[in-house]
């Protein structure tokens, strides 16, 4: 479960995305124009430590983009390069938000819901007064089964592509697609995570995991 603060974000999650999507090598350093959010997911950290989070975006010039972001108390060391920025949380003060491709604990969290055939976290939002159940926008699935064994991962080393993000994390390797309006690649021998959401004729390929 996925405990959600109604509050403030400065700069919003959109307006710092809008900053930072125009260096990526998968968007050909274009102009993304104004963004859309189209729906998000989210994973739990069992420590309750990391927010997890992943965005799906339309660009202002057509283009559907997946943007994993963690969101952190405090700097995560050795990822200064996949800082896409800082912001303030009225209610958690402030927060580091990064590529959660260069996560270790964001990675483990797909890692895990893609091997033990997991799906997203239901989510319940503090009003100040209560909880309320929010349904999610975007639903996930993996095709493993569980128990599947879920490798720790103490380090991530991300590479981007024209069209995804290879993470080499220890006994296995992670690719998330970020241009989902692109075919999708072949997943022949992987396990895979798919996800629906409004618009969706049938389930998207997000990303794949195989062994090292």
């Amino acid at each position: 479960m996925a405990l959600l603060h109604q509050a403030t974000i400065s700069p919003t999650k959109l307006a710092a995305l809008s900053a930072w999507l125009p260096g990526r090598s998968w968007l050909d350093g274009a102009d993304v124009g104004t963004l859309s959010q189209l729906g998000a997911y989210r994973f739990d950290d069992p420590a309750g430590a990391v927010g997890i989070e992943t965005l799906l975006v339309s660009t202002g010039d057509g283009r559907l983009v997946q943007v994993p972001l963690s969101y952190r108390a405090a700097p995560l060391a050795g990822a200064e390069g996949a800082l896409v920025t800082t912001m303030q949380h009225s209610v958690l003060g402030p927060r580091w938000a990064y590529d959660g491709c260069a996560d270790p604990v964001a990675m483990r969290a797909l890692a895990a819901a893609i091997l033990t055939g997991g799906h997203e976290a239901e989510l319940e939002i503090d009003t100040g007064v209560g909880l309320e159940r929010r349904e999610p926008t975007v639903r996930v699935i993996g095709s493993g089964t569980p128990p599947a064994a879920v490798p720790a991962l103490a380090a991530v080393a991300a590479t981007d592509g024209p069209d995804a993000t290879v993470v080499s994390a220890g006994a296995l390797v992670l690719t998330v697609r970020r241009r989902l309006d692109l075919p999708e690649p072949a997943t022949a021998g992987a396990q895979t995570l798919h996800g629906t959401w409004a618009g969706t004729d049938a389930p998207v390929l997000l990303a794949t995991t195989r062994p090292a």
